[in-house]
């Protein structure tokens, strides 16, 4: 099932197969699937279906407050609202974005 979405800046997304919901930060330009435990995510106002399962495959655990990039940091999302799917988009999974290291001060 590839339910792909342009997505934009503000957008929320929950998953259909854990309790994990996420907010764009930043997105590329087009349509892409945003998917979480191996299904598609969908709107954070939609009913997720009956029969969606989490995918052990693509179980990892989402944390909330984390913010989650892809390699190139072309697409940011922000957690707010953990749970047991790991997050991925287009098939590719989304790594925790690393702080950036500050300047030594001496």
């Amino acid at each position: 099932m590839l339910n792909t979405a342009v997505l934009k800046a503000g957008a929320r997304f929950k998953s259909a197969v854990c309790d994990t919901q996420v907010m764009v930060i930043k997105a590329p330009a087009g349509e892409h699937l945003l998917s979480c435990g191996g299904s598609a995510m969908i709107a954070a106002s939609s009913t997720p279906p009956a029969d969606a399962k989490l995918d052990p495959n693509a179980a990892g655990e989402t944390l909330i407050g984390k913010r989650y990039v892809n390699a190139d940091e072309s697409v940011e999302l922000l957690c707010t609202k953990g749970g047991k799917g790991s997050l991925a988009l287009n098939g590719t999974p989304l790594e925790v974005k690393q702080a950036k290291q500050l300047p030594s001060s001496d």
